[in-house]
């Protein structure tokens, strides 16, 4: 495309734009209600992923040892459960460290089982390489042997968290997928009105011989236009809302293992997806439109 042809179709979209202005701002309005679900769902599935991810990182195997196991029994454990496949790292907890996490979670008072009174087991930790590995290496762990007293992971408990974890990714991906279709629909539909209303503009224009690349150029970049404009809307309430809820929600998962995603760069990175799929569906319904107008 020549610079000058460009300026000539970027002009007429102008025009078009300002001209049609009710028919544009619905479609704009379409884009920006749209949008403002779609990057709001990505921003919720993106934090809930973060927090599923730190869920499974979280669930780890713990080996108890049994009472009574020689300093040399517990490091032939040791070396058994390093024999495991998939184990990622294996963490010591002896019944001492085991006492004081339960006396700096639930009480001081617990502190009266300290010494030989002191019940707990002496754990091996172990961080598998992946959470679908988790009930597999707890299966080998405690068929190792008698020096093994239990094995806990959550059980069926860890198995469910993950499985609804990966069925809120799906769904949540089936929805965004669904809304876009729809928001190149309502575009279509809005842009269609628009066309509708320059058919006979369209056609003299195929009959004294243009091209249809030349007629369709500035209803792509209105329909760009549009989808740009629209997207600035959602871009600027989901910025504002997250900037405005990070800390305070933060303050309510601190001192624990999860957090959300910091807005540097997880905000750069929505606004950028939500103005390129306001651009693209503006311009694919742009174009869905024309279509038909085209075959004179």
């Amino acid at each position: 495309m020549k610079i000058r042809t460009a300026g000539r179709h970027i002009k007429e979209s102008f025009k078009s734009i300002i001209r049609n202005g009710w028919m544009t701002f619905a479609a704009v309005s379409a884009v920006a209600i749209t949008l403002l679900l779609v990057g709001s769902l990505i921003a919720l599935l993106m934090n809930v992923n973060k927090l599923a991810s730190d869920v499974e990182e979280d669930v780890s195997v713990r080996v108890y040892v049994a009472t009574g196991t020689e300093e040399e029994e517990r490091e032939a454990l040791r070396s058994d459960l390093e024999e495991i496949e998939n184990i990622e790292e294996i963490e010591f907890s002896s019944r001492e460290d085991e006492l004081e996490n339960v006396m700096g979670s639930y009480g001081e008072e617990f502190g009266l089982f300290e010494g030989d009174d002191n019940p707990l087991h002496d754990v091996f930790i172990l961080n598998t390489a992946a959470p679908e590995f988790t009930a597999e290496v707890a299966e080998e762990a405690a068929a190792i042997g008698p020096v093994v007293d239990d094995v806990n992971y959550g059980g069926a408990e860890a198995d469910r968290l993950f499985e609804i974890m990966e069925t809120v990714r799906n769904i949540g991906a089936v929805i965004i997928i669904a809304l876009i279709f729809t928001a190149v629909f309502l575009i279509s539909n809005t842009i269609r009105i628009t066309i509708f209303s320059r058919r006979t503009e369209i056609e003299i224009m195929k009959l004294v011989g243009a091209t249809n690349w030349f007629i369709r150029w500035p209803f792509l970049i209105e329909g760009a236009l549009i989808g740009f404009v629209g997207a600035l809307i959602p871009v600027s309430i989901i910025s504002y809302l997250y900037l405005s809820g990070f800390d305070t929600l933060m303050g309510y998962l601190s001192g624990t293992y999860f957090g959300l995603l910091p807005p540097n760069p997880f905000l750069i990175q929505i606004v950028a997806l939500l103005l390129t799929i306001g651009v693209v569906i503006g311009s694919i319904g742009s174009s869905l439109s024309i279509r038909k107008f085209l075959k004179v």
